[in-house]
């Protein structure tokens, strides 16, 4: 049975930590339901403490978006529990570890390609119907990142370049029948995954995560 739910529905994937887990957390102060999908319970739990002192409310996912049967069983479960989604952002993101071209593992390169590439092009048809159904027009955001075409980068850059291709063709595709697709670039922020690709740089000089949540999340 459809849960009629007075509050708007945010699903972030990529909610545990970083930017997303800054979006879940403005959004749910500013009166949306936030179902937060990361693959660390814990983090999600310590994000979940945060919106509940802030008088939010949040569903816990503790899934791995690679998985396609999890995934499938999610959208079932919000399909039958609020009948549609107001707002998507999907945060998700691997950072493999430095590497020139010629030396990429290919552990790294298949992990960097299903979480990056593969698990968006599953999620669109996934969730698509469920921002269609949303009573107003609904929104997804997809985050670039200008930094993914340095050199040493070439796996996440790759995958990256191939997940902004779906996103942006998308959001051409949807200007006339919906959702509104939305593709951002970002400040640099002191995430986890820059700090991979940066790891010496002054984090103090940074803009805070919470800063460009804020910023996103007026555009919804």
């Amino acid at each position: 049975m459809t849960e009629h739910h007075e509050k708007r529905l945010a699903l972030i994937t990529g909610a545990s930590r970083g930017l997303g887990a800054a979006l879940a957390e403005t959004l749910a102060a500013q009166g949306w339901h936030v179902v937060a999908v990361g693959r660390t319970l814990g983090a999600l739990e310590e994000l979940d403490d945060r919106i509940q002192a802030k008088g939010g409310s949040a569903t816990l996912a503790a899934m791995d978006i690679t998985k396609d049967d999890a995934m499938r069983h999610l959208c079932r479960d919000i399909h039958d529990r609020w009948g549609h989604v107001d707002f998507w952002a999907h945060m998700a993101i691997h950072a493999p570890p430095m590497s020139p071209a010629d030396h990429i593992a290919l552990k790294d390169w298949e992990k960097s390609v299903a979480i990056n590439m593969r698990a968006t092009g599953f999620l669109i048809p996934m969730i698509a119907p469920l921002l269609l159904a949303a009573p107003t027009r609904a929104t997804a955001l997809f985050v670039d990142d200008p930094a993914s075409t340095q050199k040493f980068m070439g796996a996440y850059g790759a995958s990256k370049a191939a997940q902004m291709a779906l996103a942006r063709a998308w959001a051409a595709e949807c200007t006339k029948t919906g959702p509104r697709v939305l593709v951002e670039a970002c400040a640099p922020m002191p995430t986890a995954t820059r700090a991979r690709f940066f790891p010496g740089e002054d984090r103090s000089k940074l803009t805070p995560c919470l800063t460009e949540a804020e910023r996103l999340a007026a555009l919804i």
